[in-house]
């Protein structure tokens, strides 16, 4: 039996690799994608914070709606606070459906990326050319709204096609999010080029743990400050990348939101010389000016 292959890198022993720093000689390299996302009012899918009765879907359409119109303005506070920058993974749509919203994120500085038109639908099941008409309806609102084109994307539902790292490349992405293979950026071959793969979280990320494994606040805190504290002492060996990947429906809630400023504030207070709090695209920069020998990953 032959094993399918995706054909778009080649497996690389993280240990084996050549060295490199971050900027300034850092060693771990930390940011927070923040999901900004809006739904169909009683159709399509988004995620349940129980089971739903008949569409509309009243009680998990609320819910989410609550994350774009209190936690996400709840998150931002936390952020201005601490003084953490974002990656603002943004729905194109949801500038029409939520006014101003990803404009005071762009007002901090934040980096607004690339995240499908809604998550009431998933780019991975649709036809090639249906697929790149979503990622260029997407990419001309981003690039109007914000006056240039956006470097990455995520695609909603960490959903991607068979071509979808061809049709970003194509559409001028420069790095996507989808795949959470390693901990340190890797090169993606596409029909027409290269693209870089930024490690986007899946373990610490609110969705998989709160809605999925039915976790709460304080363990996905936990989580986070476990999980920089090993990461730290690791990227002594090696430049590792740490994402934390939140939702203003989740991580935005009132509860939640103390445990969640005590891990980034853990962060930030032993941050030192050794962290770079930074955004995504910054990452993706950064890595791509390194020299080649750093590419190790990406060869087959």
């Amino acid at each position: 039996m032959t094993l399918r292959s995706h054909n778009r890198y080649g497996y690389s022993d993280i240990s084996t690799r050549p060295d490199f720093d971050w900027p300034g000689g850092r060693r771990l390299a930390v940011y927070i994608g923040l999901n900004v996302e809006v739904f169909a009012f009683g159709q399509g899918l988004g995620a349940e914070l129980a089971a739903g009765g008949p569409q509309p879907d009243v009680l998990n359409y609320a819910w989410r709606d609550y994350g774009n119109r209190v936690g996400l303005p709840r998150l931002r506070d936390l952020f201005d606070r601490l003084g953490l920058p974002c990656t603002v993974l943004a729905n194109s749509d949801t500038y029409a459906h939520c006014p101003g919203l990803i404009d005071s994120f762009r007002a901090r500085g934040d980096e607004i990326a690339g995240h499908g038109r809604t998550n009431a639908e998933r780019q991975g099941t649709m036809s090639e050319s249906d697929e790149a008409a979503l990622i260029a309806e997407a990419t001309a609102i981003l690039t109007a709204q914000e006056g240039r084109q956006p470097k990455g994307w995520l695609g909603p539902w960490i959903s991607q096609s068979a071509v979808t790292p061809d049709l970003l490349h194509e559409a001028g992405y420069s790095y996507l999010l989808d795949w959470c293979h390693d901990d340190q950026p890797v090169w993606m071959q596409t029909r027409t080029g290269r693209i870089l793969s930024v490690p986007y979280p899946q373990e610490l990320n609110d969705i998989p743990q709160i809605v999925g494994r039915k976790r709460e606040g304080r363990e996905f805190a936990d989580m986070i400050t476990d999980a920089f504290d090993a990461m730290l002492g690791e990227s002594d060996q090696r430049p590792l990348v740490m994402g934390i990947a939140l939702h203003g429906y989740l991580m935005g809630q009132a509860h939640r939101i103390g445990p969640l400023e005590r891990a980034l504030r853990h962060i930030v207070d032993r941050a030192g010389d050794s962290v770079w709090i930074t955004t995504a695209g910054a990452i993706a920069d950064h890595f791509a000016s390194l020299p080649d020998q750093t590419d190790a990953a990406a060869r087959f």
